[in-house]
């Protein structure tokens, strides 16, 4: 027969976090959003304060206990490049763009919206900080992309509130995410001193970038700003 023999009472750490409604437990949070102009979303915010202060943050465990992984090659030899992830990863990004975590301040403008959008960003990060990266780039570069006219439909795809994970080109899908290659071993965190340059190709806005990036966020986005 096994004994439990208790060796000493612990009773200065916290208790588990459990589910909370992370919108409900912030007062402060509430107030500022009221106060900047943002009361009229607060049901979405509410609604998604449980989510991330609940399912999110199981899905979020999950997550982290599998690293991506570089999928450079197929079983046949042929070049993918392509980083894969847990499926709950995939969740988390697809709940978060889904609310508006990328989108909200670009697919329903108006007054108090992108004070809504970086609540719920605020909600979102305290259960998944990890997805940051994708989520703030691709709502960054819609007003650069819209700048664009040729790159119109990026700019739709990026703030729309669809998820989609495969290695498809985006004439096949609703949305997409966008990162950024930003340092290089030139420049380094200079960026000044960076040494890539963009040659046009054709008339048609193709370029060939020649240069060595150091860091290039978001491997597994559709796109990316340079």
């Amino acid at each position: 027969m096994h004994t439990v023999f208790a060796t000493h009472s612990v009773d200065n750490q916290p208790p588990p976090f459990g589910t909370h409604n992370l919108w409900d437990d912030d007062a402060a949070l509430r107030e500022a959003v009221c106060r900047e102009g943002g009361e009229a979303f607060s049901i979405r915010l509410a609604e998604y304060g449980a989510l991330a202060g609940g399912r999110l943050l199981y899905l979020a465990d999950d997550a982290h206990r599998d690293r991506p992984r570089l999928l450079a090659y197929d079983a046949y030899g042929r070049r993918q490049d392509r980083v894969e992830f847990h499926p709950a990863y995939h969740e988390v990004m697809g709940a978060a763009i889904q609310h508006g975590v990328a989108g909200l301040s670009w697919t329903q403008p108006g007054p108090g919206a992108h004070v809504a959008r970086a609540a719920l960003s605020f909600l979102h990060y305290q259960a998944e900080p990890g997805s940051s990266c994708p989520l703030t780039m691709t709502h960054a570069a819609v007003p650069v992309l819209q700048q664009v006219p040729a790159l119109r439909e990026w700019a739709d795809k990026a703030a729309a509130p669809y998820y989609d994970a495969r290695c498809v080109s985006i004439t096949h899908k609703q949305g997409i995410t966008l990162g950024m290659g930003m340092t290089e071993k030139q420049g380094g965190s200079d960026v000044r001193s960076n040494s890539t340059r963009a040659t046009p190709l054709a008339a048609d806005g193709e370029y060939t970038l020649i240069g060595h990036k150091w860091f290039f966020s978001a491997p597994m986005s559709d796109g990316f700003l340079v």
